[in-house]
């Protein structure tokens, strides 16, 4: 099938330059720009005198739970679940791939009552499962 030929369109105008007598050439300067805004100053190379004593840095929640798993009594789910705020899965995963696999502690378990308690044994310690 043949397309119906089309007629050539015309070419279109282009816009009219405006006179130069109104164009003006922008010229940037070399020197960094100064905001208005106040600039902070340098941090010092000094280290920083910190006000508060390295025992009452906050704790982290992975070190509130090394701490209660390292008591000789161990925790519950439900109490590690109730010292973090977290769901089971997510104190599990904590136990699995951050105290196990991160930091190589030997965080075991053991049955008592029906409620599994976990705990970190030290070296000397022997394996309970």
């Amino acid at each position: 099938m043949k397309r119906p030929q089309q007629k050539p369109s015309k070419p279109k105008s282009e816009p009219k330059p405006s006179p130069a007598k109104h164009r003006t050439k922008t010229v940037r300067s070399t020197s960094p720009r100064v905001s208005s805004i106040a600039r902070r100053p340098a941090p010092s190379k000094a280290p920083r005198k910190s006000h508060r004593s390295p025992a009452a840095a906050p704790q982290t929640k992975q070190s509130q739970l090394i701490t209660l798993l390292d008591s000789a009594a161990g925790a519950s789910m439900a109490q590690m679940t109730k010292l973090t705020g977290w769901q089971p899965h997510t104190v599990r995963g904590m136990l699995s791939g951050s105290l196990r696999k991160r930091l190589g502690l030997n965080v075991q378990h053991r049955v008592e009552d029906g409620v599994r308690v976990y705990r970190i044994l030290g070296a000397g310690e022997g394996a309970a499962s």
